[in-house]
């Protein structure tokens, strides 16, 4: 076995160790019982299914007139009450199977449920920089591959590959006790070539199918994006270049599949070729046998039985064990999605926040995205307790950065963040979010209504809460002049509404949730002036009483703020009111000159 064999051996095993859990859990006795009991109705059902030609030989022997003795049975039964009982086992057969499948039912269903909410709570527990550098698209196929994985190994594995093997050793005994050890060797050597030459071509497909499944997720990637991206795709004229990236992905996940035809059927072909040779190998020896008398016709319809019997299911064998393997490998995704550690994590027994005032304290701190590249150089920046304190610079300063460590989607590097003395880090993320309310610059809508919308600032929110939330911010005029009012779909990402109407759900959301503290990220930066001046007082009436923080490109927006910071390259360099910095000429006057003389331009044209 080479060395990339074993390791997938080892990462298949690690996988069904992982799966394990979910079927034999600890804390859930029921589970336990259910699994026992559909086991044993699969064994009741092999043991009828392998009975069954033993019936179908003594009816076949019933009317053969030169049987001389008969077992008891068949005297007792006759002919008729044979071929009846016969009938009786293969339905009991079934009925077992199906006993098996309705039992195990609950337990694999709901292996798949806690599987797929583990998986979902995980992807919300990694950090944002995982985020950021894999493709949602990707993301999605991996978590819906690998729960398809768990489905059919469930089914397959416990159902299928599980019971052959009972059914072939049963199988191989009956023929060496009632027969000889010559239809033994024929039937181990059948199934041995059968099986080798299974495991070896199919593992030839896995590799194809991998591949396919690369491609697969590759144009569902670009599809995705160039999906969430619609309005830049149609800004560009880029509808052809958008499909012909995708046809290129699609143009090899074809030729891949092209290729998995082409050796199924080679497949196929070889397994028919060794089945059938084993089969006739073996009724040669019943014919032999009927031809000397020692045995009955019955006999040899009941060799030929079980072959057909056994060879049924080898045939879905190679199918079984790609889609098995298949499933390891989507499987195996999944668990290492689910191994991906979360960079950021509440200490053990960690308290919540207990915001008192709100005040916000940047105590030296240094930070950067990866070591190349530092963002912040020992910031110190504090935001007393219902003060509003504006961060502006220039692109690339680190202004969203403050945001970001704020709602710790990154822990600082050195120095400290802290919110009413308490360090950050020594509190849960959850109640520290709870905190703090934001109001990006392009805010996010789900595919839903706009009362859900703003409703998910405070689920628990009445109607009244939520129609005075929209008062305040603004739009609730707007709301009522739909058609649906606030049951009206807002669409992905909220395309339905305009840029300011987006924005003041965003607001209405935010004012919901009533937080202590502000984060007011770029907030009118993508806006009309009249649209901006509009936001600008809703934004200033939900500031009051609160700490905020404003991240702005446009001066205009912060001359109201009880201090300025201004950064350039991650550091500190002035600080003061709209005033105070005016005064000094220094680098907020400039930008104050430049952006008031682009503004002017902008007017005369």
């Amino acid at each position: 076995m080479n060395k990339n064999a074993k390791s997938e051996q080892l990462s298949g095993w690690r996988t069904i160790k992982s799966v394990a859990p979910y079927l034999w859990p600890d804390n859930h006795p029921w589970i336990k019982v259910r699994v026992v009991l559909a086991m044993l109705s699969l064994v009741l059902a092999k043991v009828l299914t392998v009975m069954t030609p033993f019936f179908f030989k003594a009816a076949i022997d019933s009317m053969s007139p030169d049987i001389t003795s008969e077992p008891v049975f068949m005297m007792v039964t006759g002919t008729i009450g044979l071929v009846i009982a016969y009938g009786v086992i293969r339905l009991l057969g079934v009925g077992f199977n199906q006993l098996r499948d309705a039992i195990f039912a609950k337990v694999g269903q709901r292996a798949l449920r806690r599987l797929a909410l583990e998986t979902f709570e995980h992807m919300h527990a990694l950090s944002l920089r995982y985020h950021i550098t894999r493709k949602t698209g990707g993301l999605s196929r991996i978590i819906e591959r690998g729960v398809k994985g768990v489905e059919f190994l469930l089914r397959f594995m416990l159902f299928s590959v599980g019971p052959l093997i009972l059914e072939l050793t049963m199988v191989g005994i009956i023929f060496f006790v009632i027969f000889d050890a010559r239809y033994l060797a024929v039937v181990v050597i059948t199934i041995t070539l059968y099986v080798w030459f299974t495991f070896r071509v199919t593992e030839w497909r896995v590799q194809i199918r991998k591949e396919m499944n690369r491609q697969d997720t590759d144009a569902n990637q670009k599809a995705i994006d160039s999906l969430l991206n619609f309005e830049t795709v149609k800004y560009f004229g880029a509808e052809r270049r958008e499909a012909v990236r995708y046809d290129v992905s699609m143009a090899n996940y074809e030729k891949l599949a092209i290729q998995t035809n082409y050796t199924l059927g080679f497949l196929n072909f070889g397994q028919s070729v060794l089945i059938t040779a084993g089969l006739v190998a073996v009724m040669v020896l019943a014919a032999m046998g009927v031809q000397d008398g020692t045995l009955t016709v019955g006999d040899f319809v009941m060799v030929n039985a079980y072959m057909i019997q056994i060879t049924m299911p080898l045939n879905f064998l190679g199918t079984v064990y790609r889609e098995i393997r298949q499933a390891l490998v989507d499987m195996g995704e999944m668990f290492d999605l689910l191994g991906q550690p979360a960079e950021i994590v509440d200490k053990p027994n960690a308290p919540d926040l207990n915001c008192t005032g709100g005040e916000i304290a940047f105590e030296g701190v240094d930070f950067s995205y990866d070591s190349e590249r530092s963002i912040l150089h020992g910031l110190d920046l504090t935001v007393k307790a219902g003060q509003t304190v504006a961060v502006v610079g220039p692109s690339g300063s680190g202004k969203s950065t403050i945001g970001r460590l704020l709602f710790r989607f990154y822990d600082v590097a050195n120095g400290s963040l802290k919110i009413d003395g308490q360090d950050v880090r020594d509190i849960t993320q959850e109640s520290l979010r709870e905190q703090i309310g934001v109001v990006p610059q392009d805010t996010v809508l789900f595919n839903d209504t706009v009362g859900y919308n703003i409703a998910y600032g405070r689920p628990e929110a009445t109607e009244e809460e939520i129609v005075e939330a929209a008062k305040a911010a603004q739009i609730h005029d707007f709301i009522v002049s739909l058609p649906n009012g606030y049951d009206a779909i807002v669409g992905e990402r909220g395309l339905k509404l305009s840029g300011g109407e987006k924005q003041r759900v965003g607001i209405a959301r935010t004012l919901l949730k009533n937080p202590p503290i502000l984060l007011l990220d770029e907030a009118t930066s993508a806006l009309d002036s009249e649209t901006e001046q509009d936001i600008l007082e809703s934004l200033k009436n939900m500031g009051k009483g609160r700490s905020v923080i404003t991240i702005a490109h446009r001066l205009s927006t912060v001359v109201h703020a009880d201090l300025i910071i201004v950064l350039e390259k991650g550091r500190v360099v002035e600080q003061g009111t709209h005033d105070e910095l005016l005064a000094r000429h220094g680098r907020y006057a400039s930008m104050w000159a430049r952006q008031a003389a682009d503004q002017e331009l902008e007017e005369i044209a």
